[in-house]
């Protein structure tokens, strides 16, 4: 179902990316996934830079959440071993935003994410979340995105 969904919406999932630290991509405890802060890269490998307020509009950022959370599908996939039905509830995301001092809109920009989790998991996409505004992202990303996954 979900897989259908995804391919209904023209998303192919790319492969899980490995970590750029000492840290875990995800971590399962008992029944709750952890997903890494993902960043805004797309099918070829290029990753949205910048900031909020500066060099993107919210259309943009919006963008970049989504992009987010492809990534973060595919590290679930990763994670349930190809079986993203395994997926009960997305329980809440947390979205960062490069932004300059003066921009306020970070929850319009995390929409992005929000609205693709409704879209590819329905019900079970729905979350609590936070959007913050940071000054700086690793490697100038303008949004990165992480999620904690109820699964069975």
């Amino acid at each position: 179902m979900i897989d259908q969904r995804l391919r209904e919406l023209g998303i192919t999932l790319p492969q899980a990316s490995a970590p750029a630290a000492n840290y875990l991509p995800y971590a399962i405890h008992g029944d709750l996934l952890y997903i890494s802060g993902q960043l805004p890269t797309n099918a070829a490998g290029e990753l949205t830079r910048g900031k909020l307020g500066a060099t993107h509009d919210v259309a943009a950022g919006q963008e970049a959440a989504r992009l987010c959370t492809i990534n973060i599908l595919a590290q679930a996939r990763n994670a349930l071993g190809g079986d993203l039905e395994r997926i009960r509830q997305v329980v809440k995301i947390t979205g960062f935003v490069a932004s300059t001092p003066d921009f306020v809109e970070q929850h319009l920009v995390v929409n992005g994410a929000s609205n693709l989790l409704v879209e590819v998991l329905g019900e079970r996409g729905r979350h609590a979340r936070a959007a913050v505004g940071m000054a700086a992202l690793p490697l100038d990303a303008a949004v990165e995105v992480e999620a904690i996954i109820a699964i069975g």
